[in-house]
């Protein structure tokens, strides 16, 4: 078998809902033809779409590296990217609050690599919250809405915010 009729399988298993297996068949098609860099973006969005990060993040390099000058892949892999950064942040804020400055880092990292992650500005703006910086915490909570507006994590936050932001402006 060669390394199309393994794609071709893989997108028989996407459609079957069988994402395991898919995964599967793209790893096969890569074992096949290692320097296809489209094997490797393939691969690493079915691992993206079944949360493999650490899988998807290694495809979407190998399939950048492979063929840098493809935009898509570079796109794909700051996405990827991202997301990973946004797990991870969410792990050390979970941690407890000791951690939250390092995680706004990773979450800062996250929107810098997808401007268009609404989790990333959630998060950064979680972070922020438990650093009592209400105002950046209000910021980025309000970029997550806007990016996400059924995300009821976002304006549960938010709501917080704007109770415990007092109006500087005072009637006279």
């Amino acid at each position: 078998m060669d390394g199309e009729s393994c794609i071709r399988k893989a997108y028989e298993s996407i459609l079957g809902g069988d994402f395991d297996g898919a995964i599967g068949w793209f790893r096969q098609a890569i074992d096949l033809e290692p320097d296809n860099a489209s094997f490797h973006y393939k691969c690493s969005v079915s691992c993206t779409r079944s949360g493999r990060w650490e899988l998807a993040l290694h495809h979407a390099k190998l399939a950048s590296e492979l063929d840098p000058a493809h935009a898509e892949y570079r796109f794909h892999l700051d996405v990827v990217d991202s997301r990973r950064l946004v797990s991870d942040a969410k792990l050390l804020l979970a941690a407890g609050a000791a951690h939250a400055s390092e995680a706004l880092l990773f979450a800062q990292e996250a929107r810098l690599l997808d401007p268009l992650n609404a989790e990333a500005s959630l998060a950064a703006g979680q972070c922020y919250y438990v650093l009592n910086r209400l105002q950046d915490a209000k910021d980025c909570v309000m970029e997550a809405c806007r990016l996400d507006p059924s995300s009821e994590e976002a304006r549960i936050l938010l709501r917080k915010l704007n109770r415990a932001i007092k109006p500087t402006n005072k009637p006279r």
